[in-house]
This record gives structure tokens, C-alpha cells and sequence, in this order.
């Protein structure tokens, strides 16, 4: 998505990484719980992406890490109303959950990580620098 929103009064920012974004197959579920695209950021360089086993559709997994091993990646950031933020949360199933995530702004949002037992098997794709450049180079191989 291209324009920017600005935040309503009374709604909860979410950060989504990866099958949740713009265009990706999960993103009707945000639309279904009445969310608004705010904008495209960056994380604060402490995070690593994965790619986790047997998600159908694929999904990332996203961990902190110390600010030394971490990278920025790439996010969007959704507004919603806390009813559908309390109905999607509830229904975002393990290893995935919903934490603080810091962006490169400054600024934090509630947004998903991936618990981590989840990465054992997981592949690294922080390389990538976020989810949707990890998929275009996954289908051009």
C-alpha cells in the first residue's frame, strides 16, 4: 500500500511481518476485524526473521536479539479498533504471538514475534530484510 493513514483515537497499532501484510494471503483477516494500513517502516536493528517449518501459508517468525546479531526488517503497521484487536489476537495460533515491537523510529507497537522453540527449525532469512523481499526471491528460484 502506498498512502500513509494517520492513527484514530482509541485504536491499537499492530506491526505485521510477514502473511499478514499488504497483498499477502492472510491479510483479510486484519481487514475482517475492521484494521486501517497506517504505514511501511523498519524495525529497530534487533530482530531476526525466519522462515518457519510447515506454515501453510508460509510464515515468518520474528525474535529479538541482542542489538550486535540483529537487523532492521521490514513491516507495515495497522491500526485497529481493541475489539478486533482482542478477536485477531485470540485467534493468532503457536509458535506465534503478539509482544512489544521496537521500530527504527523510535516509536513501539504491539506486533508479532514467534516464540522461540519455533526457530530450531526455522530458516534464517533475515538477509532478506523483511518477509514480502524473502517471498519474491523464494518464486524467482
Amino acid at each position: 500500500m502506498t498512502h500513509t493513514h494517520p492513527k484514530l483515537p482509541d485504536q491499537i497499532e499492530l506491526v505485521v511481518v510477514g502473511a499478514h501484510l499488504s497483498g499477502m494471503p492472510l491479510n483479510p483477516e486484519l481487514l475482517a476485524h475492521e484494521a486501517r494500513f497506517l504505514r511501511a517502516a523498519r524495525t529497530a536493528p534487533v530482530y531476526r526473521l525466519y522462515a518457519l517449518a510447515g506454515t501453510q501459508p508460509a510464515k515468518p517468525g520474528m525474535v529479538r536479539v541482542s542489538p550486535d546479531r540483529g537487523a532492521g526488517i521490514e513491516v507495515e503497521v495497522w491500526s485497529m479498533p481493541p475489539a478486533g484487536f482482542g478477536r485477531f489476537v485470540a485467534a493468532i495460533p503457536s509458535p506465534l504471538g503478539v509482544g512489544t515491537i521496537l521500530l527504527e523510529d523510535g516509536t513501539a507497537a504491539k506486533g508479532f514475534l514467534a516464540e522461540s522453540f519455533a526457530i530450531a527449525d526455522a530458516h534464517d532469512v533475515t538477509e532478506y530484510g523483511g518477509w514480502r523481499a524473502y517471498r519474491s526471491a523464494v518464486s524467482a528460484a
